[in-house]
């Protein structure tokens, strides 16, 4: 009876050791990919700038050709972003069975329910949508894109990808936190002590803040990617350029007095 005590106590050290060197491979692998993911991001960047120079010029079909370059390149990047939430995946959830597992088959697997509940058209994807925006303000600043209203373009240009433009706790813009995270499940954005703070006030996990938001965050579920402060930090840049003019029109009606 002993023996076979030990001899299982065994098997589940051994099964946890597993369990953990898969979690942790798991873990580096995601954090890998997305800084590749990051350089997806930062390669889309510069397409939209250099179509925007050539936009300046008036060279309409160097930008429509780039346009085009900028849809294959988004759908590399969300192939991708499937496989680093695949990753996430299958080390937060694999536990060993009687049989070798076939870690491609469950890679497979997972990358096919990713894309499945990912049904946005490359055409009609955001950072598409920000690409054609940036082309259109070279001459077309303040008015609506074709098909558009005149509050989208204020909605779009502000947020970008972003799905709240302030934390739900502190107030502040979230290109002014010092440290954002993001929840895991629902993406909304936060100040990571102030948002680490209040799971802790609720005992370890907390509903969301924003108020319509279901979902239920605990302090490993929310976390700060390379992906999170590109978008930040291109919505720096957005929101720069909002300013520079207003204040350009400011100038010129003081000259008009």
């Amino acid at each position: 009876m002993a023996s076979t005590s030990a001899s299982a106590a065994a098997a589940a050290a051994r099964t946890g050791g597993v369990t953990g060197r898969i979690r942790h491979a798991a873990v580096t692998l995601h954090d890998d990919n997305q800084a590749l993911v990051t350089e997806f991001l930062k390669a889309f960047g510069m397409l939209k700038e250099v179509a925007v120079a050539l936009e300046r010029d008036d060279q309409t079909q160097k930008v429509e050709e780039l346009e085009n370059a900028a849809v294959e390149l988004l759908q590399t990047y969300e192939d991708c972003t499937h496989l680093s939430t695949a990753i996430k995946s299958v080390g937060d959830t694999y536990e060993p069975g009687a049989e070798l597992t076939d870690f491609g088959k469950l890679f497979d697997d997972e990358i096919a329910k990713q894309k499945s509940s990912s049904s946005t058209d490359p055409q009609n994807h955001p950072l598409i949508r920000q690409f054609r925006e940036a082309v259109w303000n070279v001459h077309h600043r303040g008015q609506p894109m074709p098909g558009e209203e005149q509050d989208d373009v204020i909605m779009t240009s502000t947020q970008g990808n972003l799905l709240n433009v302030a934390c739900p706790l502190s107030g502040k813009p979230v290109t002014e936190l010092s440290a954002p995270v993001r929840g895991v499940e629902c993406k909304h954005i936060y100040e990571k002590e102030v948002i680490l703070n209040h799971i802790r006030s609720k005992g370890g996990n907390s509903k969301c803040p924003i108020g319509a938001c279901p979902k239920v965050l605990s302090a490993d579920k929310v976390s700060c990617d390379p992906v999170l402060l590109y978008e930040i930090e291109e919505m720096r840049k957005r929101n720069a350029g909002t300013e520079v003019v207003e204040d350009f029109t400011a100038l010129g009606e003081e000259g008009d007095d």
